[in-house]
């Protein structure tokens, strides 16, 4: 089976290096595609946070890029799975991302903490609503949370 996808907005950053830390310092923007109407955004305005669903169309395919491997290449973390972590590098490529509004302008949507570099092809933007996240305690291994310390 065979799908096509297109993007429907590009992420629009002063960051273009691939790195993995301190996202919500840098200031982003999500254009729309030239071939999806403004009226796609009517009522967003209204949400404080909006999920992205993003193709890291730099990122290394798996295969050949690992099935599994210590997370961030650090001995010290378990060998995982690729589906234990959230390294760009993933057999689809899609990401994903929450980022907050920090308002609309036209066409372009100005976000905080979106981790995408400039350039990256946006395949959906979703309102994040107060009961579509996690319920019950969310558990994480310590290495995880280690990660996290300075992602954001």
């Amino acid at each position: 089976m065979v799908f096509e996808l297109r993007p429907v907005a590009w992420v629009r950053s002063l960051r273009v290096e691939l790195l993995d830390d301190q996202w919500d310092g840098v200031s982003t923007t999500v254009e729309l595609d030239d071939d999806v109407p403004s009226e796609a955004l009517i009522g967003l305005e209204q949400f404080s946070h909006l999920e992205f669903v993003l193709v890291a169309d730099r990122a290394a395919e798996v295969p050949p890029a690992p099935w599994r491997r210590h997370p961030r290449g650090n001995a010290e973390w378990p060998n995982v799975g690729i589906f234990a972590q959230r390294n760009k590098d993933r057999p689809n490529r899609l990401l994903v991302s929450i980022a907050r509004l920090e308002r609309i302008d036209g066409r372009t949507l100005f976000v905080q903490g979106l981790d995408g570099v400039d350039g990256t092809p946006v395949l959906d933007i979703k309102p994040v609503f107060r009961w579509n996240g996690p319920r019950g305690e969310v558990v994480a291994p310590r290495w995880a949370d280690e990660i996290g310390l300075d992602y954001f």
